[in-house]
């Protein structure tokens, strides 16, 4: 099946971190893009005239709305000709032609009920987010979920404000950040050890979502099927890159 393209134009640009930045892109037509949280679309973007080196994959970091609104959530990459262009040339107004959505990294039936554990770093955030979001607006969350952050440094946390009160409102959902490039006082170093250490005790009733940088997801892929024993149905991934 093929995808359908779409439309659109920057309407916002923010920045998250001094690395990362979240673009709003507002569909021009008048129906709304149809997508599951977690999935992604591809930018068509003026930096090739090939066409397969100018589409880009961005997952989408907000949830369905009503007014056709999509946000991503970008890292400027250093020599990424699609950084470049994003980071120093697009402006407020600019097109930018998509299409999608696609993937199959989303919430599903059989999640219902179990214990999701949510491993990511950097902009591997954007899809726990939008599912994360989606869940918040039905009501308190039903299961445990523990979101599992890590980057380098404080400046570099995404969305850290937002995840931090949803802690605190919701006793179902756990937040935890670990950092590899700052003495503070959670944790100090990688995700790995996280749940390495919380979920050292396997349960059936437990699923892993790894979201990331492909050396991230097969540490932590080998360390759940070698190190803790977890079948491989209770984990599921999505690389970047």
């Amino acid at each position: 099946m093929a995808w359908k393209w779409y439309d659109s134009r920057v309407i916002e640009i923010d920045d998250l971190t001094p690395n990362t930045k979240s673009f709003w892109l507002q569909i021009d037509a008048v129906e709304n893009l149809d997508f599951r949280p977690g999935q992604f679309i591809t930018l068509d973007l003026p930096i090739h005239e090939k066409r397969h080196k100018r589409w880009r994959s961005y997952s989408i970091a907000n949830i369905p709305t009503d007014d056709g609104l999509i946000e991503l959530c970008i890292v400027n990459l250093e020599h990424g000709a699609a950084s470049q262009y994003l980071f120093n040339e697009i402006r407020i107004g600019d097109p930018v032609r998509f299409k999608g959505p696609d993937g199959a990294f989303t919430w599903n039936a059989a999640m219902n009920g179990k214990e999701i554990i949510m491993i990511c770093t950097g902009t591997g955030i954007a899809p726990f987010r939008s599912m994360l979001l989606d869940l918040k607006k039905k009501g308190p969350l039903k299961q445990p979920i523990h979101l599992i952050f890590g980057t380098r440094r404080q400046e570099d946390i995404l969305y850290r404000d937002e995840f931090a009160q949803m802690a605190l409102d919701d006793p179902n959902f756990k937040y935890t950040i670990a950092l590899s490039r700052e003495d503070w006082p959670g944790v100090k170093g990688y995700v790995h050890q996280v749940y390495l250490k919380d979920y050292a005790e396997k349960d059936s009733e437990r699923i892993f979502l790894l979201c990331g940088w492909s050396m991230m997801i097969d540490e932590g892929v080998e360390n759940l099927l070698l190190k803790l024993h977890y079948d491989k149905s209770q984990i599921r991934y999505e690389l970047y890159g």
